[in-house]
């Protein structure tokens, strides 16, 4: 059961994203905290998280908008939703806040870019393909490996709910990508377990695939050791960071714990030989891998645009052609 704290939003909520990928969107976040409580999360390592089962609902999200998009010398083409919260989380006042959210920005001409791991309700997902045109949605996918996914995503939808969300909305001519993010070195990156992931992901019409590893900091390690019973599977996760550089995450200044380039090269490169098959294009996610790529993960879908072509370095072409094998 998840307590939700009603609160009232003070700051703007069209609020700009330290990521390079976001840089030129505003961000809405409904609330702080998650009630998905996906153990490896970075927004855990936030001071305004209320802690483990609670959300802080900022409950004049609506209001402040009306009152702010009018207000805008230039409208924001789309509002992506969320950086730190999943805007479909398992919490009947978080759902209604967001319809709402949705069905204001729609009747403003206003478009809507997502990522998510939550049931997407019916009454949602019919506005949304109802809006198709005005919508760029990701769905994050993990593994389709059940006893992980209720360690690590304990309070997420299930793959085949997820799945099943893209389809729908594929075939309502909604944008959709899918989002293997985070992998778990050791844990959800072998081939078999890939190529089974990206078979299913395939056989519902996926095109386009962003991948990253997990990042770690303090917070979220001494989350991991306070949360994750199987200490095997944690013992095997965490000893992939021993060894991993201290990276600036792109455009947000912050610093995180990556597993080592060879490796993240390496599962990097499974995965895209894996996608290939499929016809499935991969892209990484940059802002995580700045020692490795530049770029866009289209974290937001298109509405930035491609990056200049001039400026971009493309990871795959160096990578080797090694798959990681169990």
């Amino acid at each position: 059961m998840t307590e939700v704290i009603k609160a009232k939003r003070k700051a703007a909520v069209l609020a700009p994203s330290q990521l390079a990928c976001l840089s030129k969107l505003p961000t809405i976040n409904l609330t702080a905290g998650c009630a998905h409580q996906c153990l490896y999360c970075y927004a855990r390592s936030y001071s305004q998280n209320p802690g483990q089962g609670r959300v802080r609902l900022y409950e004049n999200t609506l209001e402040k908008l009306r009152d702010e998009l009018p207000r805008k010398r230039k409208r924001p083409r789309a509002v992506y939703f969320s950086p730190s919260s999943d805007v479909f989380q398992p919490v009947p006042e978080v759902l209604a806040l967001a319809y709402n959210v949705f069905e204001y920005l729609f009747s403003n001409e206003t478009g809507v870019a997502l990522l998510t791991k939550g049931r997407i309700p019916d009454r949602h997902m019919s506005l949304l393909c109802a809006n198709s045109t005005l919508v760029q949605a990701g769905i994050g996918i993990t593994t389709l490996k059940t006893e992980l996914l209720k360690i690590f995503e304990p309070r997420a939808a299930t793959p085949e709910v997820r799945l099943s969300q893209a389809k729908r909305l594929i075939e309502a001519g909604v944008s959709t990508r899918i989002r293997i993010d985070p992998i778990l070195p050791g844990l959800t990156d072998d081939a078999e377990d890939l190529n089974e992931l990206l078979n299913a992901i395939a056989s519902i019409g996926v095109k386009q695939i962003a991948i990253s590893t997990a990042f770690l900091r303090p917070p979220i390690i001494r989350t991991l050791k306070g949360h994750v019973r199987d200490k095997r599977a944690l013992d095997i996760l965490l000893s992939h960071y021993e060894s991993g550089p201290t990276l600036t995450m792109h455009g947000a200044g912050t610093s995180v714990i990556m597993p080592p380039a060879p490796l993240r090269r390496k599962i990097y490169s499974c995965v895209k030989q894996i996608a290939q098959q499929y016809s499935i294009a991969t892209s990484i996610c940059a802002c995580k891998n700045g020692d490795l790529a530049n770029g866009s993960c289209h974290i937001a879908g298109d509405w930035l645009g491609e990056p200049d072509a001039r400026r971009q370095r493309f990871l795959f072409d160096s990578l080797d052609s090694v798959c990681r094998q169990e």
